[in-house]
């Protein structure tokens, strides 16, 4: 028990030290975008859509990371070096040919975006914008997600923890620097522009800290058992088919994650800047608590792919019971953070009174997020290491159903019985806040339910 709690540590801890600084680069740029001499729920908004629409790209990508942490994992546990090394070249020759597609097609998608995306004209006019100067960082970011899964398949969570902080802390020096300026060298900065620059610089940084670390930490070990005929062969044999059969199911689900993401910030946008704005800083906040159990997520993937790779059941089912423990204790201290710290925190994120005292309302739901969501992230974890795409597929095909169901009888329900008066409209946005929170919600509860009630009969081999 000892050992297998030291060896979750030590995965989970690096990862959780990493994590904790990618919702700060989400706050710095909120708050930069909050602090320009300018309408500060439009600026917010504007980061918000655009942030939406990488997300919508980036997402359909997921299983560069996903797909090559799990087959990476069981790679290393059975002991092959060499599958290792192809899976790596196979995952980044794929990031890079993707990122050049995404390049070639920035402006129709754009424009295709914005037919079904509705927000004011200031607010597509900066997240266009946004999105125009980010988009160069797409061959960095793809092939981070790549080097990322396969870190972690590899039992190693230093290495990404070393690029995601070299990331993380760029992007927030960087786009503070670009944004605002520095005065005392006489640089007025970039204004809004120069938070998009800052993220492309700080992606450009990791992928060079990420390719040192391979080549420092893995050269010799695992690159040198490649052959030449194996790079020929890369994306041939059974393997590649496993890959590319794994990654259609991924795809499924990260269409799904897309889906619920954009349906929370275009349903928020319908409802005005401020309710945007708003929106967009509770999905922040509530983004805080998940990256601290991702860490375990993560640990649990990687153990239990080593795991599967070993044949070795009863390892295998300590690391679920024990990951699941660690993340539940987790979950209880976020209880109490959300609760004392829920206004200071809102501050922190933006200086304009009228976006506080709108979020001040949603605060309670903050308090739900460890509770659901600790169930759900774990479980992911787990049954990527088991590469159960399948599973995984499934859990979120019903969590859209259980946002959409949830948004549907929410909206008809208000609809019925909603407010009248001279301030209806105000109350019905901000009613309908609390319908899509709930709605948030039971898409986490749906994928807790599926993969609890699959687990022995799909992550435990037979």
């Amino acid at each position: 028990m000892k050992s297998i709690n030291k060896d979750i540590l030590k995965l989970a801890v690096p990862s959780i030290l990493a994590n904790i600084t990618v919702p700060l680069v989400g706050m710095a740029d909120i708050a930069v975008a909050g602090h320009l001499d300018a309408n500060a729920a439009v600026m917010i908004g504007g980061i918000a859509i655009g942030t939406m629409l990488f997300d919508l790209l980036y997402w359909n990508f997921g299983f560069l990371r996903v797909g090559t942490g799990g087959l990476a994992a069981q790679a290393y546990g059975a002991g092959d070096r060499r599958e290792c090394a192809r899976i790596l070249t196979r995952a980044v020759g794929m990031a890079m040919a993707c990122a050049l597609v995404l390049i070639a097609v920035q402006w129709l998608f754009v424009k295709a975006a914005f037919l079904v995306v509705d927000c004011t004209p200031q607010v597509q006019d900066l997240a266009s914008r946004y999105f125009f100067i980010r988009i160069w960082a797409a061959p960095a970011t793809l092939s981070l997600m790549a080097f990322k899964g396969w870190f972690i398949g590899m039992q190693d969570s230093v290495s990404p923890m070393v690029t995601d902080l070299v990331v993380n802390g760029m992007n927030v020096l960087m786009s503070i620097v670009l944004a605002l300026g520095v005065s005392f060298i006489g640089y007025e900065g970039m204004g809004f522009s120069g938070i998009a620059a800052g993220t492309v610089v700080a992606q450009y940084s990791g992928l060079a800290v990420a390719l040192l670390l391979v080549l420092v930490r893995y050269r010799k070990n695992t690159l040198m058992t490649m052959t030449s005929s194996d790079l020929k062969t890369v994306f041939k044999g059974g393997e590649t088919r496993r890959f590319f059969v794994m990654n259609a199911d991924l795809f499924v689900r990260s269409l799904c994650f897309i889906a619920i993401y954009i349906g929370f910030t275009v349903i928020s946008a319908r409802y005005g800047d401020l309710l945007l704005a708003v929106s967009s800083i509770m999905m922040k906040l509530l983004m805080i608590f998940s990256y601290f159990t991702d860490g375990f997520a993560y640990a649990g993937e990687a153990m239990t792919g080593k795991y599967i790779g070993a044949r070795d059941k009863g390892m295998l089912r300590q690391t679920v019971r024990w990951t699941f423990a660690w993340s539940m204790g987790i979950a209880l201290i976020f209880i109490a953070i959300y609760h004392f710290a829920g206004v200071p925190l809102l501050k922190i994120m933006t200086s304009d009174v009228a976006v506080v005292e709108a979020s001040v309302e949603y605060l309670p739901w903050l308090l739900l997020m460890p509770v659901i969501g600790c169930a759900a992230f774990t479980w992911d974890g787990i049954y990527i290491g088991a590469t159960a795409s399948k599973a995984i597929r499934n859990s979120m095909l019903w969590a859209v159903v259980g946002f959409g169901g949830v948004w549907i009888a929410g909206i008809l329900c208000l609809n019925w019985l909603g407010p009248e008066g001279p301030d209806s409209a105000a109350s019905y946005g901000r009613m309908a806040m609390h319908v899509l929170m709930a709605a948030y919600f039971a898409h986490l509860l749906a994928r807790t339910v599926y993969l609890s009630v699959k687990y022995r009969t799909t992550v435990i081999p037979s």
